[in-house]
């Protein structure tokens, strides 16, 4: 088929380069020429694993194109996505001018029939906008072309977005005729074989999902949050309740690890969204107020931990800090618990030296310049570089390169032994039994409040 993707961020990028991997032939449209000048040089605004070589590879194909104008699409477009950013406005619903103006742009531009798929996250009765604002630039051009608009959530985890797209667990399609469906199903039938894990409704279905999936997955990581809480204070280990939960075929295992909170470009927006649509028709979102409660409140837990470890004044002390993207495989850095935690050390005084296998270039771009130039933030060239004459580790991202690391060698560059792990990744046992404090999230133990501590750490 011959696609169109008006826009080339996260969503749009893997949408367009996975469907002409799939031998469709993909034009992404984006309004940001710097971003298209570095895509059509194969340089790619977002870290996403095995996404470059397939870019560049269906680039060198013909099959994938990047322009910044839909008047620059050459090929008549069967099915054109709607891929551009929804963050949450100021009241905390999702912006959708972005959504809107593509509509605009695809009314001005269509003259044949198309299908056009809202891939985008958007409120519920959003198609309906949509389709209202194509045809009134078809009326401004005078010409009558049949077009039906359809909903199709993406569920892609960054970091695992390419094998999300190319073996989904199920595609959501919302949609009200038979021609649009023949023609997604000719879209996904390479991708699923079989019609089974496809699954029509109807188009405000559809939006609805996406936000209730994003939600509900959010519930259960801020429930698991919570229990740690309450597991910490009274003496008992997260962990082994996690695994005795989810060893229950009713629950599962998904997203009941707790950790020091989410972020994301998917969840916290989502779960305001839906918080926003739910007041708008009278109805009180008391769990999610209650989830994003809970995640405001964990992100506040390593910095709790390291004050009641250390004092409130941390002048003098360094930290080392390993991850910062929200979660691991990706760059992105969007409300992620790093930010929280680097700015309340800096803000007790003390020193931070931060290590990410992805996100330093994103942390040099977001982060405040006065933290660089005054020496209080380091990003540092190697993990290991990150832990020289520190106080503490403090290990926010479970990133791969952190999960077995050298103790000895942390031994020798560490000024004190301790660590914070704000995702449980390590077995306090062994880490204890090689000389290291160690503090986890819900892991039955709290830090004892020692004064001679900070003592020590100035003194060394």
């Amino acid at each position: 088929m011959n696609i169109t993707v008006i826009g080339a961020g996260y969503v749009g990028l893997v949408t367009g380069a996975c469907f002409a991997e799939l031998g469709n032939h993909v034009t992404c449209v984006d309004v940001n020429e710097h971003k298209i000048a570095n895509l059509n040089q194969g340089i790619l605004p977002i870290y996403e694993p095995g996404l470059e070589p397939m870019v560049i590879s269906n680039m060198n194909e013909g099959r994938l194109k990047f322009v910044t104008s839909m008047s620059d699409v050459s090929n008549k477009s069967e099915v054109i996505f709607i891929a551009v950013g929804t963050p949450s406005d100021i009241d905390g619903s999702a912006d959708i001018k972005y959504v809107l103006e593509a509509a605009r742009n695809i009314g001005a531009h269509i003259n044949d029939y198309c299908v056009v798929v809202d891939k985008s996250t958007v409120p519920v009765g959003m198609a309906d906008q949509v389709s209202d604002v194509i045809s009134q630039a078809l009326k401004q051009r005078n010409i009558a072309i049949k077009f039906d608009v359809v909903s199709n959530p993406e569920f892609l985890r960054e970091g695992a977005a390419i094998e999300d797209f190319m073996r989904p667990d199920r595609v959501i399609i919302g949609l009200e005729s038979n021609n649009a469906k023949s023609i997604m199903l000719d879209l996904y039938l390479p991708i699923l074989r079989s019609p089974e894990r496809i699954y029509f409704m109807n188009v405000k279905d559809a939006e609805m999902t996406k936000y209730a999936a994003n939600a509900m997955l959010a519930t259960r990581i801020s429930f698991m949050n919570e229990m740690s809480v309450l597991c910490e204070r009274m003496g008992v280990d997260i962990e082994n309740v996690r695994i005795g939960i989810g060893s229950d075929s009713r629950i599962g295992n998904a997203f009941l690890y707790p950790g020091c909170g989410y972020g994301g470009s998917c969840f916290p927006k989502d779960v305001r969204a839906l918080m926003k649509m739910a007041e708008q028709h009278d109805v009180e979102p008391v769990i999610l107020h209650a989830v994003e409660q809970r995640n405001f409140d964990q992100k506040k837990v390593l910095p709790a931990k390291i004050a009641h470890a250390f004092g409130e004044d941390l002048t003098g002390l360094t930290f080392a800090v390993w991850g910062l993207s929200f979660k691991p495989g990706t760059d992105d850095m969007r409300e992620a618990s790093s930010l929280v935690l680097i700015e309340d050390l800096i803000n007790r005084g003390a020193r931070v030296q931060a290590y990410d296998p992805a996100a330093m270039q994103v942390a040099r771009n977001i982060m405040p310049d006065e933290w660089f130039t005054s020496g209080k933030l380091t990003l540092t060239e190697h993990q290991y570089d990150a832990l020289k004459e520190v106080n503490a580790l403090v290990l926010v991202t479970e990133w791969k390169p952190f999960c077995y690391p050298d103790i000895a060698a942390m031994k020798n560059l560490m000024r004190q032994h301790i660590i914070f792990d704000g995702r449980n990744q390590y077995d306090p046992k062994p880490i204890r039994a090689a000389g290291f404090e160690y503090y986890g999230i819900g892991r039955g133990e709290l830090p004892e409040k020692n004064s001679a501590r900070k003592v020590d750490a100035v003194a060394v």
